[in-house]
């Protein structure tokens, strides 16, 4: 398996509004092949921002890549620039290669 996220610096009292483009944008995800989960998920207040990790889990990182190439990708990344207010600078990507996995049941 392979996690992709991306860390996003969010500016204070965008949260609601940065949380309301996630919740109502088509992500085409359900389509790809490879992808098998999505999170959105809220980090710590700052003086200045507040911290955010979009987190996908993958079959293994040749899916990821290949969403990352794909039409899909593509549409579902079209209107990112419409939101810039909300951020404080660009997202900072971290990619991952699981090398241990435990779940519960």
């Amino acid at each position: 398996m392979y996690i992709a996220m991306n860390r996003f610096k969010i500016t204070p009292g965008s949260e609601a509004a940065f949380e309301k483009v996630w919740a109502d944008r088509d992500t085409h995800l359900d389509r790809v092949a490879g992808f098998k989960e999505f999170q959105l998920v809220r980090g710590p207040k700052h003086d200045d921002h507040t911290l955010y990790a979009s987190h996908t889990v993958w079959e293994s990182e040749d899916a990821f890549v290949d969403w990352t190439k794909s039409e899909a990708f593509r549409e579902a990344h079209r209107n990112a620039g419409d939101n810039k207010a909300l951020y404080l600078g660009h997202p900072e990507f971290e990619g991952f290669t699981v090398v241990l996995d435990s779940a519960k049941g």
